[in-house]
């Protein structure tokens, strides 16, 4: 079996290759032009302040939890139903996870699943934007705000959504972005804090080279830092793919919409929504969910019916309670974020995703089901 319709595919075009060989003429490979110019573009993009890039969006978020000064044992509400990354900074932090419900039509938390966990001992909450449609950050901000705790947006799969005209990752105290090969941009690896405060953008320069401050001289170390640098190459394509991203963003929505179509056909399959209320999804994937008939067992059997013919899908996500590192230490009683976590299954979803690859995969995933019912008969 090849695998001809991959999960995703990254983008690559000849201006992008260009300005990356480009840098290779100079002596700037680190912490040069293309990282100001990067940083620049992105909080011109999203219209805030301050833009400090790393090498990943794990590291912004460390960034983000160091800058804020949260303290070790604080709780931290967040949903399960996200990738692991954010777990692992908290973690290494000494922080405890608070996991919140998601709404089952829009994979996000809500105000009232939050505010339901929030007590003496929370420092922050983490709102995760996920698949590209945007959370009601709006009132979870005001939530924050009149709590007195912090506000962190994990944007990283959500550039360019929107609630009220605003972009996410603007509402919080700090937002998160990254550029990983599958987001809508790219940028090998890479990630970016954003924030509209001087004092987090700051310390968050700081951390991520090593403690240095950039007021005194290069080996003066003011505190315990990273090597959290994002290469000149790196934030060169990152800038060449920014001047793109509304045309990614149109091209998406066209691909989602089509899917929308033929999987409104099948019958079977719930679908994602295509608006997102008072705002615009800036779509990272296309996640359907199986039909509640089916378990985690169905929804598999779905999947390897469909990397048989070639056709690549994805589950996401394993929800953050229950994993083994910490199934033991965590209580959650989450059953909507359960029920979604063993039944949704990413499509494959790319730029250059052609009109008759869609019709493929929905045919295939139109015969899986139909062959699943069957067995079960």
């Amino acid at each position: 079996m090849s695998l001809r319709i991959p999960l995703a595919k990254p983008e690559i075009t000849d201006a992008d290759r260009e300005v990356v060989l480009a840098v290779l003429q100079t002596p700037h490979l680190s912490m040069g032009p293309k990282l100001t110019q990067f940083e620049d573009a992105m909080a011109a993009y999203l219209r805030c302040p301050f833009a400090v890039a790393a090498n990943s969006g794990t590291s912004a978020l460390h960034l983000a939890i160091r800058a804020l000064d949260i303290p070790r044992g604080a709780d931290i509400v967040l949903p399960s139903f996200t990738f692991s990354a954010v777990l692992n900074v908290l973690l290494q932090e000494g922080l405890r996870p608070v996991f919140a419900e998601i709404d089952p039509a829009t994979f996000n938390v809500t105000p009232e699943t939050v505010e339901a966990l929030l007590c003496d001992r929370t420092a922050a909450i983490i709102v995760v934007h996920t698949f590209g449609r945007p959370a009601p950050v709006d009132r979870l901000s005001t939530l924050a705000r009149r709590k007195n705790i912090a506000l962190i947006e994990d944007a990283c799969e959500a550039l360019g959504a929107e609630i009220n005209r605003q972009r996410v990752g603007t509402f919080g105290d700090a937002g998160i972005l990254a550029f990983y090969p599958n987001k809508q941009i790219i940028t090998g690896e890479g990630g970016m804090l954003v924030t509209s405060r001087r004092t987090i953008a700051d310390r968050a320069r700081r951390l991520r080279n090593q403690g240095r401050d950039p007021g005194l001289d290069w080996f003066q170390h003011v505190e315990v830092g990273y090597s959290y640098r994002l290469s000149e190459m790196n934030c060169a394509l990152g800038a060449s793919q920014l001047r793109r991203l509304e045309e990614t963003i149109e091209r998406r929505q066209t691909l989602a919409a089509r899917y929308d179509r033929k999987i409104a056909e099948i019958g079977e399959a719930l679908l994602p929504s295509l608006s997102a209320e008072n705002g615009r999804i800036s779509w990272f994937s296309y996640v359907v969910l199986m039909p509640e008939w089916m378990d985690g067992s169905g929804r598999d059997f779905i999947a390897k019916q469909l990397l048989q013919k070639g056709i690549q899908t994805g589950r996401y996500f394993a929800p953050l309670h229950r994993q083994p590192v910490i199934r033991n230490s965590v209580p959650a009683e989450l059953v909507v974020t359960d029920s979604v976590a063993g039944r949704a299954l990413a499509l494959p979803f790319f730029n250059q995703m052609a009109e008759a690859e869609v019709e493929e995969v929905c045919t295939a995933l139109a015969k899986a089901l139909s062959d699943l019912r069957g067995r079960r008969m």
